[in-house]
């Protein structure tokens, strides 16, 4: 038995050098994949619950991963399948935005009780506006804007070609902005 010993310290050489890895993973990624999954269902238990489950299946899947994209690439496509298919079992639990009687108790940076409404207004169009884009044009806009994802890691997580990421939320955008110019708002962001 003798002759294991050398492959034993070796597999847990191994297992302790993908245990601190994964460590780091997880450490780099908690907050902003919790918040990506939290602005995407809107609950923050339920949040909690997939960024828990996405470290998981990624530990499960870690042999797998193939290298064709970051580390963190691959685990924010994990994350985005595992809310798609949360959102997928329960049409309630789809875009669940808040009506202006939860907005009322916020404070305003400013004491004008007009601007404060307008602004309301604006944020509750603003919001029927992305309800009312096409899904997958929402999806790509809402990880490049929102998310903060390079249009290349959103090309890899949804599996789409780079130049559909980039025309999408072009159009998206642009489509944003006339809608919103058409009721008197201006936005503060490029189309192109």
């Amino acid at each position: 038995m003798q002759l294991d010993e050398p492959l034993a310290v070796e597999n847990a050489n191994e297992k302790d050098e993908t245990g601190i890895l994964f460590r780091l993973l997880v450490n780099d990624n908690q907050k902003r994949l919790y918040r990506f999954i939290l602005k995407n269902i809107g609950n923050s238990a339920d949040a909690e619950d997939l960024m828990q489950q996405t470290f998981l299946e990624a530990a499960r899947a870690y042999a797998t991963f193939r290298g064709e994209s970051a580390l963190s690439t691959w685990l924010y496509g994990i994350a985005m399948n595992l809310t798609r298919n949360y959102l997928s079992r329960s049409v309630q639990r789809k875009y669940k935005f808040e009506d202006e009687e939860s907005l009322a108790n916020l404070a305003s940076e400013t004491p004008d009780p007009s601007e404060a409404l307008a602004q309301r207004q604006a944020v509750n169009l603003l919001q029927a506006e992305l309800a009312d884009l096409p899904g997958e044009m929402r999806e790509v806009l809402l990880l490049v804007a929102l998310d903060e994802v390079s249009y290349e890691e959103a090309s890899v997580m949804l599996s789409i070609p780079l130049g559909t990421v980039r025309s999408r939320v072009s159009r998206a955008r642009s489509r944003l902005r006339r809608r919103m110019e058409d009721a008197g708002i201006e936005l503060d962001f490029q189309t192109a």
